[in-house]
């Protein structure tokens, strides 16, 4: 089976710009930014949509939320507040089968996202 773009990525095959590193995880500048910051918090862990969750990536999922609230208060998002986003499949949006959090900031969010 083919890697990813993220496994590319977390194997070092292709260049991102890091701005976490851990056993867990990675988080990367997306290079497609919907907001002026929108960082990717990615799994090490290969799962391809949110339906693939299992019980025992509960930890995991608490860890990558606990991450992007770390980035986010990192890069002075916290105060003013950001979004994090889950995509799921291609209706939801989802366009690599690596599951990722999206942390968007730096502007106001609107209701209900398009």
């Amino acid at each position: 089976m083919e890697k990813t773009l993220f496994e590319k990525i977390i194997d070092g095959e292709i260049p991102a710009q890091k701005v976490w590193e851990d056993e867990y995880c990675i988080a990367i500048r997306d290079i497609k930014p919907q907001a002026p910051t929108h960082i990717l918090v990615i799994p090490r862990k290969v799962i391809e949509t949110i339906d693939d969750v299992d019980p025992s990536d509960k930890t995991l999922i608490g860890h990558l939320t606990w991450v992007a609230a770390e980035i986010a208060r990192n890069e002075g998002l916290a105060s003013d507040g950001y979004r994090l986003v889950w995509n799921c499949r291609a209706a939801g949006g989802q366009e690599v089968y690596h599951i990722h959090l999206h942390l968007l900031g730096g502007r106001p969010m609107n209701w209900p996202p398009g």
